[in-house]
């Protein structure tokens, strides 16, 4: 029988150590060097369970972005093949790691599509959504969903530029923002006999641009425009705390109201008050619940409302009633303020027709005077009063505003 031990007197042919075996073993080797004596070394960093290893178009530029756009950090060592494609480097966010490549379609791994479909999102825990997202925007992320708070956290969505979706989860925290309160206007609509002869001359008059053709861009209030029978007015919806409660109070106080049903901006009932003039009520959701200006930001907003009602007594009975409304006198007779709403709202009694009149906030009464003219409507010339100029106008198809210059 040959003796074993003569085989340790054989030559050793030297054999190549594994690639990631040994980028690991060096990390952790790094580590006890670097650690001040008498300081135990922990247990291996080696993510246990799932690790995302991703395919991306260019390494070099991915391991940049990655570490600009979610702060992550580059640790172990970094190993290039041959011509410098990146065959494997590793990157540390908070407490989560992911790995990274260059594609290798010999392998059959090819890089992420920015515009195909995914099948897979990377959830990534981090301490601020807000300012997460804010980073990867200034990145160039593609933002898919704005943050949102949900019963699990506050979540946004983005596409990196390499075709990866991340979602990006922080705690819920307190609004930056002031929140909408019970009672006020949460958004309103132009209702027209023809939404796109008013789109037009609304765009001349106010500068509205539009999102899907009847959704009026970037305004303090969302604003809308929808094709009604005559006559104009403008159709209001009301947030409030809690829509099951609110329904039941316009049944009581009169009005007609909808079993709520769930729309994406929360819970909503259809009403109609005591004069048969149509509004809704729903109960926000939070993160689309942000308090609309008092008298508008900037032109083209609104900046004020005006119910003309036949029985003021009784319109000041309802909505106190169902929104909590208390009202103060006005200037004029049978004129009376809502207190702490927001925009701000009138009353005027005495009317033989009940109509809901906007004040749109402009920066250039004069200017907004002439192109009310030119667009086809009437308006009076501006007269001063104790908030600014104002003018009273009607539009193309006989529908009533004012103009404000506060």
């Amino acid at each position: 029988m040959a003796d074993p031990l003569k085989a340790l007197f054989s030559a050793v042919a030297p054999v190549s150590p594994d690639r990631r075996f040994a980028t690991r073993l060096r990390a952790r080797l790094e580590r006890v060097l670097d650690r001040p004596e008498g300081v135990d070394m922990p247990e291996p960093t080696t993510p246990v369970g799932v690790v995302p290893y991703l395919a991306v178009s260019n390494g070099r530029e991915a391991l940049a972005w990655y570490t600009d756009a979610l702060g992550a950090q580059e640790f172990g060592e970094r190993y290039e093949e041959p011509g410098g494609r990146i065959g494997h480097a590793e990157l540390r966010v908070h407490n989560a790691v992911f790995y990274l490549s260059d594609g290798a379609p010999e392998l059959g791994v090819v890089p992420g599509d920015v515009s195909a479909p995914v099948a897979t999102s990377l959830v990534l825990m981090v301490p601020d959504t807000d300012d997460a997202l804010q980073r990867a925007r200034d990145a160039g992320a593609r933002v898919e969903r704005e943050p949102q708070d949900n019963p699990y956290g506050r979540m946004a969505v983005i596409r990196d530029p390499y075709g990866h979706r991340w979602m990006l989860e922080g705690p819920v925290s307190a609004p930056s923002y002031e929140r909408i309160r019970h009672g006020d206007i949460g958004y309103v609509s132009v209702n027209t006999p023809d939404a796109e002869r008013a789109a037009r001359f609304y765009a001349q008059v106010l500068g509205w641009t539009y999102d899907g053709g009847r959704w009026v861009r970037s305004r303090s209030l969302t604003i809308g425009l929808w094709e009604a029978q005559a006559p104009s007015t403008l159709f209001c919806c009301y947030a409030v705390d809690d829509v099951d409660a609110a329904v039941t109070a316009v049944r009581q106080a009169g009005g007609h109201a909808t079993d709520p049903e769930a729309r994406p901006y929360g819970r909503t009932s259809d009403c109609t008050d005591v004069e048969e003039v149509a509004f809704a009520v729903y109960q926000p959701v939070v993160g689309d619940d942000r308090r609309p200006a008092v008298n508008g930001e900037r032109h083209g907003d609104l900046a004020y409302i005006t119910y003309h009602v036949a029985d003021s007594a009784r319109a000041r009975a309802f909505y106190g009633d169902v929104l909590g409304w208390r009202f103060s006198p006005g200037r004029v007779a049978d004129g009376w303020g809502a207190d702490g709403v927001a925009p701000m709202v009138g009353v005027s009694g005495g009317h033989d027709r009940a109509v809901t009149v906007p004040m749109w906030r402009v920066d250039d009464i004069d200017g907004a005077v002439e192109r009310v003219r030119h667009a086809g409507g009437e308006a009076t010339e501006p007269a001063q009063q104790p908030y600014g100029l104002m003018a009273e106008c009607s539009d193309d198809q006989g529908g009533r505003f004012y103009l404000g210059q506060l």
